[in-house]
């Protein structure tokens, strides 16, 4: 059965939770900047995409938070095989790293689109 160090899903593990922190802090600067544009606008329209990025900044903050345990629930399980093991892992941590992996870089480019079209509004409205 082939096998994958520990040391390579340790560190991707670690890459994604400082990408997920660096999220977190930017929806906060988003929801001040939102928050900024509410006070200054309360047209309909202005209110009615206010709401819109409200509920998407929940609902990313909702996803952060589950991905980032999933992935600590994750590196618990590798650090449980590592003490049974020489230092790598089997198929199946494999399987569940590159289902987190597909999880992350999706999020990645959803957040990516959501900054963006964020940018857009924010650039029209304040």
């Amino acid at each position: 059965m082939k096998q994958i160090s520990i040391k390579h899903l340790n560190f991707a593990h670690n890459a994604w939770l400082r990408g997920l922190g660096f999220y977190e802090l930017e929806l906060g600067f988003l929801q001040e900047r939102l928050e900024e544009i509410a006070a200054d606008n309360t047209g309909k329209a202005v209110s009615e995409k206010v709401e819109h990025f409200q509920n998407q900044f929940i609902i990313h903050r909702d996803y952060l938070d589950g991905l980032k345990h999933r992935i600590h629930e994750n590196m618990k399980v590798l650090q449980y095989e590592l003490a049974g093991s020489d230092g790598h892992v089997d198929r199946d941590a494999v399987a569940i790293y590159n289902q987190l992996a597909e999880d992350y870089f999706m999020e990645d480019q959803l957040f990516m689109a959501l900054r963006h079209e964020f940018n857009g509004f924010a650039a029209e409205w304040m």
